[in-house]
């Protein structure tokens, strides 16, 4: 990390885009993250979104103790307007440079507040590419976060047994792939997942 704070604001905003281009049809397909349909992605997305706003404004409770593989997330019938909100309050909590120092907490782990925001980034790159390649739209992610995102799982990697990812197995990329097709490997994703015909 820089002394400058990151800014979320561009990854958040194609999370946001992505999410809009989601149909009412394609809540149930499949996505690359082992047992979430697409309306799963998009409950653990709002999830995250408040749960690390919560965590970069030091406003620690109930938000930022959940477990967030206690229950399978879902949406509610307002996830298109809250989903949105929740990652524009995301972005705004984590331009204030308080967020970044001092200790936090998400997820029901104490961390510096530097790690989570990249803990955060992480989820933001790799949900976004999911939701991406589950529902057929375009993925470009924010070449800041993408950057942020590839450092912070080669790390848990390299740290890991058995070639074990944040979420899954590493599944080996070529070192010339794509900065995205490697990162996304280092998550435990097939790079090359399509979603089924």
């Amino acid at each position: 990390m820089t002394d400058t704070p990151l800014d979320f604001g561009p990854q958040t905003r194609i999370v946001a885009r992505l999410a809009e281009g989601v149909t009412d049809a394609q809540l149930a397909d499949g996505t690359p993250c082992p047992r979430y349909a697409v309306r799963h992605v998009l409950g653990h997305l709002l999830g995250l979104a408040v749960a690390f706003r919560d965590a970069g404004r030091k406003d620690l409770g109930a938000t930022t103790d959940i477990d967030p593989q206690a229950a399978l997330p879902d949406v509610g019938p307002a996830w298109r307007a809250e989903l949105p909100k929740a990652l524009d309050e995301l972005a705004e909590a984590w331009r204030d440079p308080a967020a970044w120092t001092g200790m936090t907490r998400a997820g029901g782990f104490d961390m510096p507040g530097e790690v989570a925001a990249a803990v955060a980034l992480d989820e933001l790159v790799v949900h976004g590419w999911d939701l991406a390649r589950a529902t057929g739209q375009p993925y470009t992610p924010d070449p800041a976060a993408l950057e942020t995102a590839h450092a912070f799982l080669r790390a848990a990697a390299e740290e890991g047994d058995r070639g074990e990812g944040i979420f899954g197995p590493v599944v080996p990329v070529p070192a010339d792939a794509p900065l995205l097709d490697r990162t996304i490997g280092l998550s435990g994703r097939d790079p090359g997942w399509v979603r089924p015909a």
